[in-house]
């Protein structure tokens, strides 16, 4: 591979550009963390192909003389966006590809009229946190991605999106979460492409919590796992109790789906729910950082937030 970065073109992502980002994207995450086969990386997890049939709009490349070099991949939860993972060949770092590749995303962010915007990156970092601090992203709470086994006889009441769903009542649960926070790319996605199914809480007279949910290998759970992409329940009195009936679904739909593992990520600025999600038995797999945007103005990462998310 040329070692010149200068002629590096940045472009929407194509279709048939999906296995050598995929490649790139594992070459660089496995030499990050030193696997001895940095290919390996996410092993059967599929961060790549998933994300760009979801929204092709919403994923780039950069390429050098014909091969794509890195990759970026952004999400756009209605009023909030976030993106990630960002990922540039190894023989290529430190060549400012990085920064080229998150131009897109920073246009993307003000084309859609983002209230928030954040990420997820590694801590202990300095060259990470250089990059997102050049580009206006600032640290915020530490991020914890848990997991734990499954137990067979979890017990959890929840109904499927799959069975009765209906993306307005969601809309509806999210805004009250934060303003215009709408996760319907992510429930189609995981049903659109079958990666697993969005459960729901009801209540008495209402919709009380949702979780985005992954299953298996070739989804962004990977393995004998599912994982917890997104749930929240509504904020307010008797959050924290909402919150705990959520995670007895979550527990009961991998239970049930007959996997070994179920993986959670919360920002701890949510200390009640990270806190009762270790009480329950998760523990910390892989520590981050949450990086934001506009760091003065509101977002769904305090104490009165029952929210699991990661941002990977």
């Amino acid at each position: 591979m040329s070692p010149r970065a200068d002629s590096v073109v940045v472009r929407p992502m194509l279709a048939d550009d999906l296995d050598a980002a995929d490649r790139v994207l594992r070459l660089a995450f496995g030499t990050i963390r030193g696997l001895p086969d940095p290919e390996s990386a996410f092993g059967d997890t599929d961060l790549a192909r998933t994300r760009f049939r979801a929204t092709p709009e919403c994923a780039w490349v950069a390429e050098l003389e014909g091969e794509v070099v890195g990759s970026v991949f952004a999400a756009r939860w209605g009023s909030f966006g976030f993106f990630g993972p960002l990922s540039v060949h190894p023989d290529l770092w430190d060549r400012g590809i990085g920064r080229q590749l998150l131009d897109p995303v920073h246009a993307s962010f003000a084309d859609w009229g983002v209230r928030q915007a954040g990420l997820f990156t590694f801590a202990g970092s300095l060259k990470h946190l250089g990059l997102y601090q050049a580009h206006g992203f600032w640290p915020g709470a530490l991020t914890v991605v848990t997991a734990k086994a499954v137990d067979r006889q979890s017990p959890g009441e929840y109904a499927l999106f799959s069975d009765e769903g209906d993306l307005e009542e969601l809309r509806t649960l999210t805004d009250q979460v934060f303003p215009g926070l709408d996760l319907e790319r992510e429930i189609r996605a995981v049903s659109d492409q079958e990666l697993g199914d969005t459960l729901l809480l009801r209540g008495a007279a209402t919709l009380e919590g949702m979780a985005v949910c992954h299953l298996g290998a070739g989804s962004e759970a990977g393995g004998d796992r599912c994982y917890v992409k997104f749930a929240a329940v509504l904020p307010g009195v008797g959050a924290g109790e909402r919150f705990e009936r959520l995670l007895d679904a979550c527990e009961a739909f991998a239970a049930e789906s007959g996997v070994a593992q179920v993986t959670a990520g919360v920002n701890t600025g949510r200390l009640d729910a990270y806190r009762r999600l270790l009480a329950r038995g998760f523990r910390a797999e892989l520590v981050g950082v949450s990086m934001w945007l506009h760091p003065a103005e509101s977002r769904f990462d305090t104490a009165d937030d029952y929210v699991v998310d990661d941002l990977r």
